[in-house]
């Protein structure tokens, strides 16, 4: 009697790999397929899938898929003296600012907080050019996993995104690349760590959870924005967007105005509401 066969959805899932190593041209569609079956088979947990999948989306992604625009960058200019702008790192809790020289097309530096609280206590008087650092420059072309090499091995976090001019167009950091394999990345800065959906900042601005069932924000704001369409502020906002935002994009509603504070290529996590 010959041997009991394998089920025949292993045996499937055996084929595919027996033709992912047998040398024939591969496409990108086909080895998440392959991975998805080895979820569906136990060999990878949900995570370790959506890390993977994160790794072939970076590989595939240009710096200009992710970057803050230059409008929405928080900077300081080269002439202001160090106190002039201790108001403001308190305020955004970064820990780098670009510098610019005049207006934010020409970034000409970068600023550490940790110089700036190193150095201000010993001179206010300072300007904010004689403690800069060098600014690390890259294209808008750039795909994502170069650049975090390149980030690694020249020990930056930061890098200005240049357009075809040589002019800002925006921001990158380590944490942007990051984000889009592991998904949000909390740090000590992020002051919405409290239990529930929402952290008042003052009576005109607050933190909110994109998971907020809109039920929810509806009680809370007085408002009457929920549908059967979507069941949460981040879906809320995909919806009236029409797309996956990024990170500091906005919508106004009424009064209401929702900027994406977190945000990767599969959800959104964190979003600033504003009333006017």
């Amino acid at each position: 009697m010959s041997d009991e066969q394998p089920p025949s959805r292993n045996k499937g899932w055996i084929d595919k790999i027996s033709h992912l190593f047998s040398g024939e041209p591969q496409d990108l569609n086909e080895l998440v397929e392959i991975l998805r079956d080895a979820r569906e088979n136990r060999l990878l947990d949900t995570d370790a899938l959506s890390m993977i999948e994160g790794v072939l989306q970076v590989s595939q992604m240009r710096v200009r898929d992710i970057m803050i625009p230059r409008v929405q960058m928080e900077v300081v200019p080269k002439d202001a003296e160090l106190e002039a702008i201790l108001p403001l790192v308190t305020e955004f809790g970064h820990s780098r600012y670009p510098v610019i020289d005049g207006d934010r097309s020409k970034v000409v530096g970068i600023l550490l907080a940790k110089d700036l609280l190193a150095r201000v206590l010993q001179d206010k008087t300072l300007k904010v050019w004689e403690i800069m650092r060098c600014v690390s420059v890259v294209p808008e072309s750039k795909r994502l996993n170069v650049l975090l090499k390149e980030l690694r091995t020249q020990g930056n976090h930061m890098a200005i995104v240049v357009d075809e001019y040589g002019q800002a167009a925006g921001l990158v950091t380590i944490e942007d690349v990051l984000e889009q394999i592991v998904g949000e990345i909390e740090d000590e800065h992020d002051d919405h760590e409290d239990e529930g959906y929402v952290c008042e900042r003052n009576p005109n601005e607050f933190m909110i959870k994109a998971l907020m069932p809109m039920n929810e924000f509806d009680e809370y704001f007085a408002t009457h924005l929920s549908t059967d369409e979507y069941d949460t502020v981040g879906g809320f906002l995909v919806h009236q967007l029409q797309h996956m935002p990024k990170k500091g994009e906005s919508l106004t509603v009424d009064n209401l105005r929702f900027e994406v504070i977190k945000t990767d290529n599969r959800r959104i996590h964190l979003i600033k509401l504003k009333k006017s």
